[in-house]
């Protein structure tokens, strides 16, 4: 049983260590951090605009085509990572797989441009 349990005391310090210095670096900011708090840095931040007292009170549903816009193109580098450090092994057809998906999401941010989509009024 004293085996099982000396293999297990590096994940053990591990976790003690990683607990330690979270709770270390939480509490170092509130030691050392000066506080001047003013009206304008504790004001409410809402997408753009000034915090408003009703929750179902209407606002622009732009907001949220952006927002999925990035998330579609964040994608889109996050599938392009792996890709390139992978080139080698995958060949041509990897190659050209990723041309073809390139194509698709550049055809997708064209049609949202000319639609408008990305501009603010």
């Amino acid at each position: 049983m004293n085996d099982l349990l000396i293999e297990y005391l590096p994940i053990l310090i591990f976790l003690a260590v990683a607990i330690g210095l979270g709770i270390v670096l939480a509490i170092i900011p509130l030691i050392l951090a000066v506080s001047r708090p003013d009206p304008e840095k504790t004001s409410a931040y809402e997408c753009g605009f000034n915090a408003f007292d009703d929750a179902r009170m209407k606002f622009d549903v732009r907001f949220y085509l952006v927002s999925i816009l990035f998330i579609i193109f964040d994608l889109e580098v996050a599938f392009l990572f792996p890709w390139s450090v992978a080139f080698k092994d995958i060949g041509l057809f990897g190659f050209w797989s990723m041309i073809v998906f390139l194509a698709v999401l550049t055809i997708g941010f064209a049609y949202e441009w000319k639609k408008g989509a990305l501009e603010w009024e």
